[in-house]
């Protein structure tokens, strides 16, 4: 959650293609439906607090430093999965990210209820989005 910013308008892509992180501008169009998802995505983080879960997995490192960071709302996941895992060695529970193919299959219903004649991706997209900016 933290990697979004809606104050200046950019979304920070983290461990993208050569594993950097990138910076990219949020789309105007989608700011309320996004600050909606969000809003909806905090009240199931506070209820799983209040359940007893609400983490993530951190990096190791991050995760020795700051033992508690792994339940506050910034490093929350902006799509977080449905169900939550549980960590094997510890019993906790939290949720992860959602599954990158169900962004790919929500893509695919898309673009087929759009009638696109063409077969369009997400990387598809991208590459559009990029050549309009020019």
């Amino acid at each position: 959650v933290k990697d979004v910013d809606f104050g200046r308008g950019e979304i920070t892509v983290r461990e993208g293609k050569g594993d950097k992180d990138r910076v990219t501008m949020m789309p105007q169009a989608i700011i309320r439906s996004l600050q909606e998802h969000l809003r909806r995505v905090q009240a199931t983080h506070q209820q799983d607090l209040a359940d007893g879960y609400g983490r993530v997995e951190l990096p190791h490192a991050l995760a020795r430093k700051y033992p508690n960071a792994n339940r506050e709302w910034c490093w929350q996941f902006v799509f977080p999965q449905e169900r939550r895992w549980r960590n094997p060695h510890t019993g906790e529970q939290g949720r992860h990210h959602i599954d990158e193919s169900l962004v790919q299959k929500a893509i695919k219903r898309a673009v087929r209820k759009a009638g696109l004649a063409k077969r369009a991706t997400s990387h598809t997209f991208r590459h559009r989005f990029a050549t309009h900016l020019l």
